[in-house]
């Protein structure tokens, strides 16, 4: 279907507007920056962030993000505020407080609650002679550009910028405190994110659910643990308890001939492929698609030869790890 190209050019001219301020926002940013990253991590409590309108949507997602990568925040509604919520607010606390005008009203007692317990306010706003400009203990000051919708009057410019600085400041509070993606993970155990850093020691099968054998045991009774199990494999131990070696479908058929007359260790295959229980399950399906085995042992770093679970390949597809 055919289309009037000025929408193309109406939407072209909006993100190249947005990514102009971006630019701006960047070459602007003061030492306030640090001292506001300063003050968030000396903080003994939570960070409090709090806006009306399009600046409580970019709160709440500020606030979202914080708490994700370890700065432990909140939402606070301004309206709400004043109907009782300002008792989630405490002296050990932050509050970031946004408001492009610095002048909207729902934001005043908030604000003067801050001033009357003594607790950080950093503003974000547009006007350093506003409200909330002149009374916050940090502005972090945004370029007075135009929105982009050419009329002034729809937030776009200004949300843009407020999110993309809310974003810095949490990527500052990151890296300073080295946050890795297994602390991410700690957060974000459910979905796609949750299944692509989930570890191997959060899905494999442990304690009396391992398939295990000792070395000198009957091959009767290792086709036995074998069924009983339900992996298609046993891993072979020796008498100090290390995995010494594993049998699977094709050791069986390899030693057909006087398969029954036979014990473990003469079946097994030596040195099977192991995955540490902290390594993440994707790198496990890897292993596990490059090798076309559908089972790995897992071990813990700190004793290496020891099994400490199994992996199926069903688990991490189960656990959407692909």
């Amino acid at each position: 279907m055919a289309t009037d190209p000025k929408f193309q050019a109406a939407g072209r001219r909006v993100i190249a507007t947005e990514a102009e301020a971006l630019v701006q926002l960047a070459d602007t940013l003061d030492d306030g920056f640090g001292q506001a990253v300063a003050l968030l991590l000396e903080t003994n409590g939570r960070v409090i962030v709090s806006g009306m309108g399009k600046s409580g949507h970019v709160a709440r997602k500020m606030a979202a993000t914080f708490a994700s990568t370890g700065t432990p925040a909140i939402f606070v509604h301004p309206a709400e505020a004043s109907h009782g919520d300002l008792g989630m607010i405490t002296p050990a606390d932050v509050v970031i407080a946004i408001s492009n005008s610095g002048e909207v009203p729902e934001l005043a007692n908030l604000v003067a609650y801050t001033r009357r317990y003594s607790i950080p306010l950093i503003g974000i706003s547009s006007q350093p002679g506003s409200s909330l400009g002149t009374q916050s203990d940090i502005l972090l000051q945004l370029p007075q550009l135009g929105e982009a919708c050419g009329t002034g009057i729809v937030p776009t410019t200004s949300t843009t910028m407020t999110m993309a600085l809310g974003d810095a400041l949490a990527v500052a509070l990151m890296e300073h405190r080295a946050f890795t993606p297994e602390n991410f993970r700690d957060f974000h155990p459910g979905g796609k994110l949750g299944a692509k850093l989930a570890k191997v020691g959060d899905l494999m099968h442990q304690g009396d659910a391992i398939p295990l054998v000792g070395d000198d045991m009957p091959m009767g009774d290792v086709l036995l643990t074998m069924s009983q199990k339900g992996f298609g494999v046993v891993g072979v131990v020796s008498t100090g308890g290390q995995l010494a070696g594993i049998i699977t479908d094709g050791d069986l058929r390899r030693h057909m001939d006087g398969l029954l007359n036979m014990r473990a260790a003469e079946v097994m295959t030596p040195h099977p492929a192991t995955i540490p229980t902290d390594a993440l399950a994707e790198r496990a399906v890897g292993m596990m698609n490059d090798r076309k085995i559908t089972c790995v042992f897992a071990v813990d770093p700190a004793t290496p030869n020891i099994a400490a679970g199994i992996l199926h390949i069903h688990d991490c597809l189960r656990a959407g790890v692909v």
